[in-house]
């Protein structure tokens, strides 16, 4: 599947938010986010799937996309637009034999070898990170770096790279000019509940 990624790609987080995933859906929204990503690594999974199935109700009445991180079954199961995938969750073959040809699935990787390797399997982005240090993550990998992008970057120009780890709206326009197609953000948009509409405003006047 081809498809066009957005400049900005906001991953919800509960706790840093301290709001649910279905109100900052509603507000990265307002603010203009066309592509968004629900992580959360601590609800269980009937929790999770419930505010899952709220989201996708509000994106698609709303024109917006939703992903689920790491739950292929999730994604399934409350009619999400794809999954994205880390090192260790299920392969992107099979989530793709799962959710079928239309899915967006997405591949985590941290290095030009794990870059190189994903280019193989039926996936519709990359992301590669951290581009730099990064809380959100604490036991996050080595930082790749702007040069580790670029040579990434060269790999294959046909396929969008979204970069991650670390990113603000203060550097997010050096990593797309880097070579990144799109920048996903956490904590430098979701971290202060009353300015998310106006930080995904600023990031999409970004060139």
């Amino acid at each position: 599947m081809k498809f066009t990624i957005p400049k900005v790609y906001p991953i919800t987080d509960t706790r840093i938010s301290g709001l649910s995933h279905l109100e900052q859906v509603r507000r990265l929204i307002l603010g203009g986010a066309s592509l968004i990503q629900l992580r959360d690594k601590h609800a269980p999974a009937g929790e999770f799937y419930t505010a899952a199935a709220e989201c996708v109700d509000h994106a698609h009445a709303n024109g917006a996309k939703i992903i689920i991180n790491d739950r292929a079954d999730i994604a399934l199961a409350a009619g999400a637009d794809g999954v994205h995938l880390g090192q260790d969750d299920l392969a992107p073959r099979h989530a793709r034999d799962l959710l079928g040809q239309a899915a967006i699935i997405g591949f985590s990787t941290h290095s030009l070898k794990q870059a190189r390797d994903a280019i193989g399997h039926p996936i519709d982005y990359i992301a590669i990170g951290p581009i730099f240090a990064t809380e959100t993550k604490r036991d996050s990998e080595p930082v790749v770096g702007l040069e580790g992008l670029r040579t990434i970057r060269l790999l294959d120009p046909g396929i969008p790279i979204v970069a991650i780890g670390g990113i603000d709206r203060e550097n997010a326009a050096a990593v797309l000019a880097g070579g990144a197609d799109c920048v996903a953000l956490v904590s430098s948009v979701v971290s202060e509940p009353s300015e998310i509409e106006d930080r995904i405003q600023q990031l999409l006047q970004l060139n």
